[in-house]
């Protein structure tokens, strides 16, 4: 059998492919398993040992469809569900199974508050495409490798190389994001170095947050690539994150795991850590929360309760609390 796995986007949502992938070669194991993203997430399956092939979406999607024609596909499984894939599978004529995103119910959820989807991981939400294939869940973590063993040593200064809590203070948009000044507030009662990790959009937070706590924290964010980040996210004794990838990359690790949550929710999306041995789920209850699926750029009744009102002291407490014997 040959198989093809569908999933364009995000970060997060293909991270969490990674499972299903892993089940349908280590439960078919004389099946070849090929996986279709967009050239910008590459990096998260080209060291995958349990993907035989991996397809790049074109320019041309006429292109792409005479790619998949031409591998003779029995079986798409299709993790996307959007019009793109659709067209694909019409198309192509390839049998095909599809994850079921249920958008009424989540927009009845954002709308009304309704609570209409079920506390289910997204995994398992797409293990249910592969079900009819008697592939199970094998209860696993995601998967991730680094691509490189980088030095820690020239990554870091020497107060951090025996060991720091990593703070992943980036995220797409302003209501995922946490304000600096509660997390300079929680740097301040950690009792291990602080590393500070996101892109070159919140170097200058990481600066201020750097010069508020002092030597005891350094900033990475913009210094940093995404496979180095990615180490050092694994060789962690701790890791605190809002909703974005390299948070959900960590859970690759078996690093405890702080996950804060704004503007939107873990329930909704399904996406809280999937099958960390020690993780936090941080966020508060609010009737106007959450507000949107995937973040917003800026609170849209003006007070930013959802992040403003987190209690500092419990993230802190839960980093300086877990320190697994399989990291620094």
């Amino acid at each position: 059998m040959k198989i093809l796995v569908i999933r364009f986007s995000s970060m997060g949502d293909i991270i969490y492919t990674t499972p299903v992938v892993r089940c349908l070669k280590t439960q078919l194991p004389d099946a070849e398993i090929h996986f279709l993203t967009k050239p910008a997430f590459k990096y998260i399956y080209d060291s995958n040992p349990y993907v035989d092939k991996l397809l790049l979406l074109k320019p041309s999607l006429t292109d792409t469809i005479n790619e998949i024609k031409a591998e003779k596909y029995d079986q798409i499984i299709d993790l996307h569900n959007n019009l793109r894939t659709g067209i694909i599978k019409l198309r192509t004529g390839i049998r095909a199974s599809t994850y079921k995103k249920q958008p009424v119910r989540k927009w009845l959820t954002l709308k009304f508050k309704l609570n209409l989807i079920a506390p289910e991981h997204l995994v398992d939400r797409y293990l249910k495409a592969v079900k009819f294939l008697g592939v199970v869940n094998d209860d696993k973590p995601i998967d991730y490798y680094v691509k490189n063993q980088h030095d820690i040593n020239k990554l870091l200064p020497p107060g951090h190389q025996n060991g720091y809590v990593a703070f992943v203070i980036g995220a797409t948009h302003f209501t995922k994001r946490m304000p600096n000044y509660k997390i300079i507030s929680i740097c301040k009662q950690l009792n291990m170095p602080v590393l500070l990790l996101g892109g070159n959009d919140v170097k200058a937070n990481a600066d201020e947050i750097a010069a508020a706590v002092g030597k005891q924290v350094h900033n990475a964010c913009g210094l940093t690539s995404l496979d180095e980040s990615v180490f050092l996210v694994s060789k962690a004794k701790s890791v605190i994150g809002f909703d974005t990838g390299l948070t959900h990359i960590a859970e690759a690790f078996n690093v405890p795991i702080a996950s804060v949550w704004g503007g939107t929710t873990p329930d909704l999306l399904g996406v809280w850590p999937y099958k960390v041995k020690n993780s936090l789920i941080a966020g508060i209850e609010l009737s106007c929360r959450p507000c949107s699926k995937f973040g917003l750029e800026k609170c849209p009744l003006g007070h930013f309760k959802c992040m403003n009102e987190i209690p500092e002291t419990g993230i802190a407490d839960f980093a300086n609390t877990y320190k697994p014997s399989n990291n620094l």
